[in-house]
């Protein structure tokens, strides 16, 4: 991915993190990307990594769905942040810096810039330059706020903000249910961090609730395939990155619910025998065989609340949508933890 010389000019340098995995020169990247690549597919089963989702087109693909009316979470947190704005900014209290993680258009973000009306911006993604050109239609429309955009992958390395943003009055945003995509002790791990980096201040986070099969799994296969397309561009941009040759007619998107882990699992499943190939190595899959891509956790408000508690929060609230599908949640960081 090649960002436009004009957009990367104003954006300031050392509020980039370079998010290597995503590099768009196959040959700056490390090969332990490539090696981690290999050892997904090569594995039993085999998986791929879910940031292989998102890159320009997988973050538009992404925003598209979420426009569907099969996929309710995005309306039901927007309904959630509308109709308890009030009640949420005084348990959020005085903001100082908005920290967006997988920020993607900025949008969700933005809403709220007139209720925390917050003195500086940092949007994370791990998609470069779909951010930046957010940022920059941002930066045009809210010029009082200063905006420190960073790419990383802060679900594989330990996140980190750039220096200057001041330690005191920062919010976590983290909506749209993107905790699910990390396994419970893996989204313990995330929590505990964002705690660490916020003393004193908080995190304002969206989670999708447990609910039937039959409203989870068209959210997830769609009539209209926008998120099987969103599926199979995982394999367009993995032979990019890789140099392999998966034809994505060979397979098909397949989303079920896993009661028992309380999860959507998405996968691509091998329409026929078929061999990949890549730079040193290929792999054979029959027919049926399935590639895991992503899961999408769901929680009760009891499991939740548990989780935000062992990760250090306190001071938890949170509101619900007319229908009780979907949370979201504010919770206090102590001043210092110890």
């Amino acid at each position: 991915m090649v960002q436009p010389r004009s957009m990367l000019a104003s954006t300031p340098v050392e509020s980039l993190i370079p998010p290597h995995a995503l590099a768009s020169d196959k040959e700056d990247r490390p090969a332990d990307l490539d090696d981690a690549l290999q050892a997904g597919l090569l594995d039993q089963p085999a998986h791929i990594e879910p940031k292989y989702l998102y890159d320009t087109l997988g973050s538009s693909l992404f925003t598209a769905i979420t426009q569907l009316p099969e996929y309710y979470p995005t309306r039901c947190e927007a309904e959630i942040l509308q109709d308890h704005a009030d009640e949420i900014a005084r348990h959020v209290g005085q903001v100082q810096a908005l920290i967006d993680l997988g920020a993607g258009d900025c949008d969700k973000a933005e809403k709220l810039f007139p209720l925390l009306r917050p003195e500086s911006y940092v949007p994370i993604d791990i998609s470069v330059d779909f951010l930046l050109a957010a940022v920059e239609r941002l930066r045009h429309r809210h010029p009082s706020i200063r905006i420190h955009p960073v790419g990383q992958d802060f679900h594989q390395q330990a996140l980190s903000l750039p220096a200057h943003i001041a330690s005191r009055g920062r919010l976590f945003f983290y909506p749209g249910s993107s905790i699910g995509n990390l396994d419970p002790a893996q989204a313990q791990l995330l929590l505990s961090q964002v705690c660490s980096l916020c003393p004193g201040g908080g995190l304002l986070i969206g989670v999708d609730r447990v609910k039937s099969r039959d409203i989870l799994e068209p959210a997830y296969d769609d009539a209209l395939h926008l998120t099987a397309a969103f599926n199979l561009n995982l394999l367009r941009h993995v032979n990019l990155q890789l140099g392999s040759d998966f034809d994505v007619q060979d397979w098909k998107h397949v989303a079920v619910y896993d009661e028992a882990h309380s999860r959507i699992q998405m996968f691509l499943q091998a329409q026929a025998d078929v061999v990949v190939n890549w730079p040193g190595g290929q792999r054979s899959f029959s027919r049926g065989e399935r590639i895991h891509t992503e899961n999408s956790y769901k929680y009760t408000p009891e499991d939740f609340t548990q989780l935000l508690m062992s990760a250090g929060f306190t001071q938890i609230q949170h509101w619900t949508d007319s229908r009780g599908w979907f949370s979201v949640y504010s919770a206090r960081s102590p001043e210092s933890r110890h």
